[in-house]
């Protein structure tokens, strides 16, 4: 049973969400998406149960934060330092989750076994990862600051850490991120019916209209 689900995540402003998407999106667009993707990344969320679910966020919340969630903001610095102060300030058994696998569906949340494991990690295909969890959130400040973040091989360097900690690690399925206009257009695939692909697919007609 997982007690805290958290999302980290950042507003949904132009410039400052998802601007590797531009060109060929402009900010404003780019933005649209990142909102698209939260949305449906915190409706699934809460359908997942759990004692109280958390958004670590950096910016304000707005009209797409659904209700029953906590508002943390983001504390200053490094990926490393606001993932581990995120986990530091939850209890008991946590999954954390970001805001760019909005194909992400309530079993792959559901698959996260903090009983039998004392971690658990996403993958993401571009080498990072979607999700971490650990059963005691205390132990995040001995194994994800110095983690090197945003890289080919941040998931792997992640768990050499959970290893060396001797902490057993359960890997979940390895989820596409939206890190470019190629992957979000694969996610918009996987997921035909949710709002990032209809926000991406009415972006499109849009630009050629």
């Amino acid at each position: 049973m997982i007690d805290t689900l958290i999302v980290i995540a950042k507003e949904p402003v132009a410039g400052r969400v998802k601007t590797r998407l531009v060109p060929p999106l402009t900010y404003g667009e780019a933005a649209r998406v990142a909102e698209a993707a939260l949305v449906d990344t915190l409706a699934l969320a809460s359908q997942f149960p759990c004692r109280q679910r958390m958004i670590v966020l950096d910016g304000r919340p707005g009209p797409w934060l659904p209700a029953g969630w906590t508002v943390v903001p983001q504390v200053l610095g490094g990926l490393d330092g606001r993932l581990t102060a995120a986990f530091l300030g939850a209890s008991g058994p946590t999954l954390l989750i970001g805001m760019d696998t909005p194909q992400l569906q309530l079993d792959h949340l559901l698959a996260a076994d903090l009983e039998a494991h004392d971690a658990c990690l996403g993958p993401a295909e571009d080498g990072g990862y979607w999700s971490i969890g650990l059963r005691d959130p205390a132990t995040a400040s001995g194994v994800i600051p110095g983690v090197p973040m945003s890289s080919a091989h941040t998931g792997r360097a992640q768990r050499l850490r959970l290893a060396a900690a001797g902490l057993s690690a359960q890997l979940l399925d390895e989820l596409v991120d939206v890190d470019d206009i190629q992957a979000a257009h694969r996610v918009a695939a996987l997921a035909p019916v949710s709002r990032f692909a209809a926000t991406l697919h009415r972006i499109t007609r849009e630009q050629v209209a």
